[in-house]
């Protein structure tokens, strides 16, 4: 998953607005942004190792800040999200859709809950070893967490997610320590939720940055599987490459 996230957006640093848009490759609009790029990613590792056993959260800070400052006074491409009504449904089937139909939307439900549950468990394991605190994790408060969530978020047609080691990671990085910073998280999510134009003040190349740096670290941190032996190494990588080719989904069925 950490790869995935650093490929997808490793492409951002090169991109550049529509209008500026030659047959020339490297014309001066690309040359611009990625030296913007670079130039903010720079800011935020050389902050983040200034300040990341103190106040950790400062380099993402500014690079955020700083990116929707820039963006006031140089083209830069931005964050789109679209603005999709939110409307209360049951979570149930059109009238016209056929038996078998109904038969292969329970298995593939079936079968979204078990991977939700391996994976959730699984990264509840991975959690544990990445956490400052060295605490335990209570997978059944985490299960029931993301059953209320997925249940609740069928009524509004969304799709199933768990709270993934991507987040904690990036949690952890930031400087969070309690659970209070799930309540803040939470707090900004549904902000964003009921007011996506906010987002568009953002530009791509600060996600991009906290993101690539994001999937780096999870890259980094099968380090640990070493102390494990070349079984479990080898083990992981066969995981790693599964996931990264066919997808987490595929990835959890063809070992079996």
């Amino acid at each position: 998953m950490g790869l995935k996230i650093l490929l997808k957006f490793s492409n951002s640093p090169t991109k550049y607005p529509e209008e500026s848009i030659t047959e020339e490759f490297w014309n001066s609009a690309r040359v611009q942004m990625v030296a913007i790029s670079a130039a903010g990613l720079g800011v935020f590792l050389f902050l983040f190792s200034k300040f990341k056993d103190t106040q950790p959260a400062i380099p993402y800070f500014v690079l955020i800040i700083g990116g929707v400052l820039l963006a006031q006074f140089v083209t830069v491409p931005m964050i789109f999200v679209e603005n999709v009504d939110l409307y209360l449904k049951l979570p149930l089937p059109v009238a016209d859709v056929a038996p078998m139909m109904l038969v292969y939307m329970v298995l593939y439900c079936a079968m979204l809950a078990i991977v939700d549950v391996i994976e959730q468990v699984m990264s509840n394991a991975a959690i544990e070893k990445i956490d400052p605190l060295k605490r335990k994790t209570n997978s059944n408060n985490s299960l029931l967490a993301i059953w209320i969530a997925n249940m609740g978020s069928s009524f509004f047609h969304g799709m199933t997610n768990l709270d993934g080691l991507a987040k904690s990671t990036t949690n952890k990085l930031a400087g969070a320590m309690t659970k209070f910073s799930v309540l803040v998280i939470g707090s900004v999510v549904c902000f964003f939720t009921f007011n996506p134009q906010y987002l568009d003040y953002l530009p791509k190349f600060s996600l991009a940055a906290i993101m690539m740096f994001t999937g780096y670290k999870m890259i980094a941190g099968l380090a640990h599987v070493t102390h494990y032996g070349p079984y479990a190494l080898m083990l992981a990588f066969i995981t790693a490459g599964l996931v990264f080719k066919v997808g987490i989904l595929r990835a959890y069925w063809l070992p079996c």
